[in-house]
């Protein structure tokens, strides 16, 4: 989209809103949620936008509330499972699973994501104001506003930058030359959303507001409640707001009409800066979480914070790198030195559809109506901004960590689900866009959040499975710990056995798309934590291993990190199958106590195992036995490490592959109902229950790749997805089961179901005027989410590319409505980036360039669309077919472009 806001270009492409919505200092509910967002993965913030009143949320990405919750895993873990397994074997589902006292267990929980501190930038009201509009600028993450009044025009801009790590925002005088006038204060804690809900206690921390004596900054320092066993207990966190002002005066000032809350240690009454008669103000502003605050007891007498020089020292930093003359500071230097870094990230894909010319140059809300004006199909205009939008966003909160249920903004304490990392959805839909839609800095994010939870992950596997060297993954993280602790018989998330097969399968791809790389070592991995961790001997690796590695300052790909982790997922597996437990050769639910090895026909029963969040009918537990969701994991995690063994060929590798070659020919067989559907347990004992919202039984068709060379898995994955649409009358809702579905269906090559999944979120109230998405279409569970903003980019990508090692299918769920448009710069997993891929069906042709990142790189290309006739680089090409269908063999070298033409059939 191209917007010029009257005789300005504020973008090329981004998006804007005629209205906004205050954030009020009291009961400010959730009107932080249609702020426009900015972010580099590890600092950024929301910004009502308002033009009188503006308030900017800032975020820290590793800004975690502590609570008296334990940080450790029950010991009485280990010992439950004889009892588990028995009582699965023997459908006993009255079993509980108990605490230490042989009481039934409750949950416990992680500790819960929080805002930073919350600015407010008052300037006096006019009472009257015209033109106005904000905007999000995608190719620079910057957001602005711009209004008249008596006194001109005036605009206003922030973003937060990739370059230098801050938070900047401008404010010039006026276009009219009307000088700024404004106060800066940052708001009570209390003042945000949520403050007093839910089961964080917010009367345990302190805190302090600060300003600088020469108003050359506002701050906030908080010390967290200090909580046994806590590894918070000396922690806290601080926002700082560096002052800029040019050809004017600051001062600091008392507002004496605000009230203290309890928990504000800071003797007086709330500091300000007061600015008067300047033409420009310049606001830095940086965040940092500390664990070294010291005790708590002395919080409220001390004078000096680390946190708080440290915060100073980094955005007087950038004022001296960017200072202009007379004191001012260089905007457009500091905005440039980061767009350079964060445009490159958005521009490398494009997305174009046909049709709804009229909604390409609306505003949001606009857009949004006309979406839900017509709710029985997927408006153009609509689909391509929030498709631009989630890539915009996914960009925002990438490099640091992995998105956060919320991505990386809240402006409400005690958020919906503690706005944790859940790993059994939807963290898996948030980075489900990141390889094929070409990010570069996404996947580092999410390997250092992988590496950083890995300790635990192996702490799982031996507290629930008594394991060694393997890893089970937990379905919860806040980020700091992913330990089992958030069980109980509800919700026995101690044996959902699928999460390191899905959650190392992104890392997998990412080697898939651009082969091996270097990933820099990083204070946020917890490096020095990893060394029982990584490499495949058991033990890990020794000290003068680990020490090089260290050394070397990066892990490679492939060798240091996949094969590693791999070995370890593979290694659950091993441990989990044991031969007292399987199936006989009718495939019935065997066990034989002291039994060592399976006999001929024989099948590993995977027990326990849990499908989230459902049951077989006339079963009530959710604790199971041969989940088809840890079948397919199991299946495709093996296949991960046999590839990574063929690549690296360590020392030994013969011997792994055939062990785990062997391994997967005695994983249980999928089980089809009478109507041929492919079931959720391959039990003959259990009988399927239909009526649920989630799809983890099509593991198989997507995130994994069964069901694209299997005719008949696909067919059975099909009639699976029609019984739930058929006998699902539950919650349907959520947005992580539309996304869900709607990536499965992408697999399954129905581009109409593809959009009948996005659908929901798009004609209801999923969508924010801001553009950004609740965890429902109805708003239901008030959880501000970006499932539905990044799944739909994956959805999109899947649905117009698939790609696997070897092989690429161009439109392979094509909606019928999409006659004309464009994707370019997608990348395959194949070592390829199809710079361009285009097509027009009332003229019956589909266009391809592909550029290969490697050489010697022979692709099987295919369209799903039927074609008569392809032109190679414009030469006639050699149609080949097997069972699949039609194919056209590509040998592709570094470098040089290819380009494939179709010619489809006449209907088409």
């Amino acid at each position: 989209m191209t917007k010029i806001p009257g005789t300005r270009r504020m973008y090329r492409k981004g998006n804007y809103a005629k209205t906004y919505t205050e954030v009020p200092a009291v009961h400010p509910g959730n009107a932080w949620r249609e702020g426009m967002i900015s972010g580099n993965g590890e600092n950024g913030y929301i910004t009502s936008g308002s033009p009188y009143s503006d308030s900017f949320i800032f975020q820290n990405m590793w800004f975690n509330y502590p609570s008296r919750d334990p940080r450790v895993i029950p010991k009485e873990l280990t010992a439950q499972l004889p009892d588990a397994r028995q009582n699965v074997f023997n459908q006993n589902d009255s079993w509980k699973i108990t605490d230490e006292t042989g009481g039934t267990r409750k949950r416990t929980f992680y500790y819960s994501y929080h805002p930073g501190h919350q600015l407010r930038v008052n300037i006096p009201d006019k009472g009257h104001f015209s033109g106005y509009e904000r905007w999000t600028n995608y190719e620079t993450a910057e957001t602005g506003v711009r209004y008249s009044d008596e006194n001109g025009e005036w605009v206003r801009t922030s973003f937060t930058s990739r370059e230098d790590n801050v938070s900047i925002t401008q404010l010039t005088s006026s276009s009219a030359g009307a000088k700024l006038h404004l106060t800066l204060s940052i708001d009570n804690i209390t003042a945000l959303s949520g403050a007093y809900d839910g089961f964080n206690d917010l009367q345990s921390l302190q805190y302090k507001k600060l300003a600088d004596p020469n108003a050359d900054y506002l701050a906030q320092v908080v010390h967290y409640p200090s909580y046994p066993g806590s590894e918070l207990a000396y922690g806290g966190y601080a926002g700082l707001t560096r002052v800029v002002v040019v050809n004017g005066t600051k001062e600091k000032v008392l507002l004496a009409d605000r009230s203290l809350e309890p928990m504000n240690v800071s003797g007086t009454a709330t500091p300000a800066v007061q600015i008067k008669d300047a033409d420009a103000v310049y606001l830095i502003t940086r965040s940092r979480r500390t664990h070294s605050m010291g005790k708590i007891d002395d919080f409220s007498a001390m004078t000096q914070y680390d946190i708080v020089d440290r915060l100073f020292q980094d955005t007087n930093a950038v004022v001296q790198k960017y200072s202009a003359p007379g004191g001012g500071f260089n905007y457009d230097a500091a905005l440039a030195a980061h767009a350079q870094k964060h445009s490159a990230e958005f521009n490398a894909v494009s997305f174009s559809i046909e049709g709804d010319g009229q909604d390409k140059e609306a505003d949001n809300l606009a857009l949004i109506h006309a979406q839900q004006s017509a709710p029985q199909r997927v408006n153009p205009a609509f689909m391509e901004q929030v498709y631009n939008q989630g890539r915009y966003a996914m960009i925002c909160c990438s490099g640091a960590s992995a998105p956060r249920l919320y991505g990386m903004w809240t402006g409400e304490w005690n958020p919906g689900w503690r706005g944790i990392y859940t790993l059994d959805a939807n963290v898996n839909l948030q980075v489900a866009a990141m390889n094929t839609g070409h990010l570069t800095q996404a996947q580092l994010g999410y390997i250092t959040f992988f590496l950083r939870n890995t300790p635990d992950f192996e702490y799982n596997a031996r507290m629930a499975y008594d394991m060694h060297d393997a890893l089970q993954v937990s379905v919860n993280s806040d980020g700091d710990r992913g330990m089992h602790v958030e069980y109980d018989n509800d919700y026995p998330f101690e044996y959902w056995n699928a999460g390191a097969s899905w959650c190392l399968l992104p890392i997998y791809e990412y080697w898939q798309c651009y082969g091996d790389q270097r990933i820099p070592i990083n204070d946020n991995m917890r490096f020095d934590e990893l060394k029982p961790v990584l490499g495949v001997r058991d033990g890990g690796l020794n000290d003068e291993e680990f020490a090089q590695l260290k050394d070397k300052g990066y892990l490679d790909l492939a060798e240091d990190l996949l094969l590693p982790l791999l070995t370890k997922q593979a290694n659950f597996w091993e441990q989990l199958c044991t031969p007292e437990y399987y199936t006989d050769v009718n495939g019935n639910a065997c066990h034989q106590h002291g039994k060592t090895a399976l006999n001929p026909g024989e099948k590993y029963l995977i027990i326990p195992a849990y499908s989230p969040e459902n049951h077989p009918i006339g079963y009530n537990s959710t604790i199971t036995a041969n989940a088809t969701m840890d079948i397919s994991a199991a299946r495709d995690g093996l296949s991960m490490v046999i590839a990574m063994e063929q690549a690296v060929k360590r020392e030994g590798y013969e011997y792994a592959i055939a062990k785990w070659e062997a391994l997967l020919k005695l994983l249980p067989d999928y089980k089809y109902d009478s109507d041929g559907a492919l079931r959720e347990w391959a039990m003959n004992e259990y009988t399927e229950n239909n009526n649920h919202r989630h799809l983890s039984h099509l593991y198989a068709a997507w995130p994994a790749y069964e069901t694209q060379n299997n005719p008949g898995l696909a067919l059975a994955a099909k009639t699976a997805v029609a019984n739930r649409d058929r006998y699902n009358t539950g919650d349907d809702t959520a947005g992580h089961g539309w996304m869900h579905k709607a990536l499965v269906q992408a697999r399954l090559k129905n581009g109409d179901g593809v959009l009948s999944s996005l659908l929901p979120m798009m004609r209801d109230a999923g969508y924010y005027s801001s553009l950004m998405t609740d965890h429902d279409s109805n708003r239901r569970c008030n959880c501000y989410c970006s499932d539905t903003s990044f799944g739909t980019v994956a959805a999109v990508n899947e649905a117009l590319l698939f790609s696997n090692t070897g092989e690429i299918e161009v439109l392979p769920a094509l909606p019928s409505d999409w006659q004309t448009g464009s994707i370019n710069g997608l990348m395959a997993r194949t070592g390829a980036e199809v710079t361009a891929l285009s097509w027009d069906l009332p003229a019956g042709t589909v266009l391809v360039t592909l550029n290969s990142l490697r050489e010697d790189n022979t692709i099987r290309i295919k369209i799903g669309l039927p074609w008569t006739m392809a032109m190679v680089n414009g030469s006639e090409a050699k149609i080949e077919q097997n069972e699949q269908g039609k194919y056209i063999q590509l040998s592709l070298s570094a470098g040089v472009e290819i380009t494939v033409v179709w010619q489809l059939v006449a209907e088409h």
